[in-house]
């Protein structure tokens, strides 16, 4: 019997021992995810386990959260008002029972990562585990300049709206924000999803501070693209290097002028507007912003294939983003074939990183992707990593496994941590494992040569040196 979670963890063979060895300090490109850049600028410290695990001041885990609820915690120890202690013991109860979910390692490996603590948190050791982490959270070692240089975080993307001033990321750049100088790169990410949602509630409101923002009088469709691209070069101007659209469905239903300016009248109007001119819009949309990508080299992302906000009376209570989205099934190959080649047509294809939340769409998405490579890019088009329902270990390996099948590892950009803790970074590394273990696998099946110097060359460059590349 293997020891638990020790030093060969996940890592089942001598090659994969070996090429973990050689990547496992490789800097960190943490391309997407939700830190607040207020709280990197403020250089914050967090109080205690509760707040760095479950969340306050308006984000949280919902990965937890969920579980939390299916274990029966009351709402009150999850998103309510009980007390941190309270919330942090009813979080390891529900730990306890874990068994086979992801959350259980990430946690476990945020303890020896973090805190040294190598026992198995439970109820008995929880009161243990809450003294001594807690203590040790006020060190600097623990504020977020002290995380980022224990991680070896090279730069993070934030996810960032286009009316939003940067002001966190000005003031990091300058080093005049309180976390003083730090060598990790904050860049914003470019997601103009609410200029895009022209179906949902608060549409013209969004659209009204988008004209104001860009100093762009918004009352066609050029309009709007006109003020999003004067927003990207915006961000550009302070380190974007990468955009990112949330899609239930990639969009590809071409329309005239007319019938989208058409659309988007009526939704400034407050009047409704059908599906299909939803669609429509997304379309010319996407189209332009894709060419505005590709003319100014940075990446563009799709998010593909969530279905959010399902339990509608939960959603009135605590808004988006608090635990209640799921996979969708929505067919994607034909409108995502439709959209990327509308994209080339019109003008050019940018770097282009595919996700979705349901792996039945791996293999349309791989096959998809040799159609759109070229243009001397490394990769340019992405199977993006196993994302949010598929970052566990067998969502993982079968997102590996796809991409080994149907395209090329050694250009994959690697793991991301989509996350708003602070305490995510061993994601990172719960990732190399796992693609050291099937690397591994394959060598000593005698599927691959134990070309050992390339091979360590191969995980260094999915680790990092790929995305460091792309961006």
């Amino acid at each position: 019997m293997k020891k638990f979670m020790d030093a060969d963890f996940l890592l089942e063979t001598k090659t994969a021992q070996e090429l973990f060895a050689a990547c496992k300090d490789e800097p960190i490109w943490d391309y997407h995810c939700h830190l607040p850049p207020k709280d990197i600028a403020d250089n914050k410290k967090m109080p205690d386990l509760a707040e760095a695990w479950l969340g306050s001041h308006g984000y949280g885990d919902h990965y937890k959260w969920r579980q939390m609820r299916t274990y029966g915690v009351e709402e009150k120890y999850i998103t309510g008002d009980a007390q941190p202690y309270d919330k942090f013991m009813k979080w390891a109860e529900t730990v306890e029972h874990l068994i086979g979910n992801p959350l259980y390692h990430w946690t476990h490996l945020e303890l020896q990562r973090y805190f040294g603590i190598t026992e198995p948190l439970t109820v008995k050791s929880a009161p243990a585990i809450w003294e001594k982490a807690n203590e040790m959270l006020k060190s600097d070692e623990l504020s977020v300049k002290g995380i980022f240089k224990k991680f070896n975080v090279y730069a993070v993307g934030t996810t960032d709206d286009p009316i939003d001033s940067l002001e966190y990321h000005k003031a990091i750049a300058a080093g005049t924000a309180p976390i003083g100088t730090v060598a990790t790169k904050v860049r914003p990410s470019y997601r103009p999803d609410k200029a895009l949602n022209i179906n949902l509630p608060g549409f013209a409101d969004y659209i009204a501070k988008l004209s104001q923002v860009s100093g762009v009088s918004i009352k066609t469709s050029d309009d709007v693209i006109d003020a999003l691209v004067k927003r990207l070069d915006y961000f550009i101007e302070n380190g974007c290097r990468a955009t990112d659209h949330a899609l239930e469905f990639p969009p590809c239903r071409p329309a005239s002028d007319q019938e989208v300016d058409a659309a988007l009248q009526a939704a400034l109007a407050g009047k409704p507007v059908t599906p299909e001119q939803a669609e429509a819009y997304r379309t010319k949309l996407l189209t332009a912003l894709g060419n505005a990508y590709a003319k100014r080299g940075i990446a563009m992302q799709f998010h593909m294939n969530a279905i959010r906000d399902n339990n509608k009376a939960m959603f009135a209570k605590l808004g988006p983003d608090t635990g209640f989205d799921a996979s969708h099934d929505n067919p994607v190959a034909e409108k995502l074939a439709g959209l990327l080649s509308r994209i080339e047509e019109n003008g050019a294809l940018p770097k282009t990183i595919l996700y979705t939340l349901n792996p039945k769409d791996y293999y349309p998405i791989a096959t998809l992707m040799g159609c759109f490579q070229g243009d001397g890019i490394r990769g340019k088009i992405q199977l993006g990593s196993g994302w949010w329902f598929c970052d566990h270990i067998d969502g993982m390996e079968q997102q590996l496994k796809v991409l080994g099948d149907l395209g090329m590892i050694p250009t994959f950009i690697g793991m991301l941590t989509d996350s708003r803790s602070f305490l995510s970074y061993p994601r990172h590394e719960y990732f190399r494992r796992i693609v050291c273990n099937l690397f591994g696998n394959w060598v000593e099946k005698g599927m691959f040569p134990a070309d050992m110097d390339l091979l360590k060359q191969i995980v260094k460059d999915i680790a990092f040196g790929n995305a460091s590349r792309y961006f």
